[in-house]
């Protein structure tokens, strides 16, 4: 009985580290583009981008650990 739900409860907080994965992901790919795209070389922005960076490699490394799968 109790199994189920912590079965349940799994499925569910991998399914949001997942989406949390994929928007850090977006996030991090935008910040690039933005700094890529300046013609000034900007403090704030390479910490935003250093800052996604590394809320991306964090989400990554946690779905590396739960070894939580893909499934396209």
């Amino acid at each position: 009985m109790f199994f189920r739900k912590q079965g349940k409860l799994r499925k569910e907080y991998e399914n949001k580290l997942l989406h949390s994965l994929e928007e850090t992901k977006k996030d991090w790919i935008s910040q690039q583009a933005l700094e890529d795209l300046s013609i000034e070389n900007s403090y704030e922005i390479n910490y935003q981008s250093k800052i996604a960076e590394a809320k991306y490699f964090f989400f990554f490394r946690e779905a590396k650990n739960r070894k939580v799968v893909i499934k396209r």
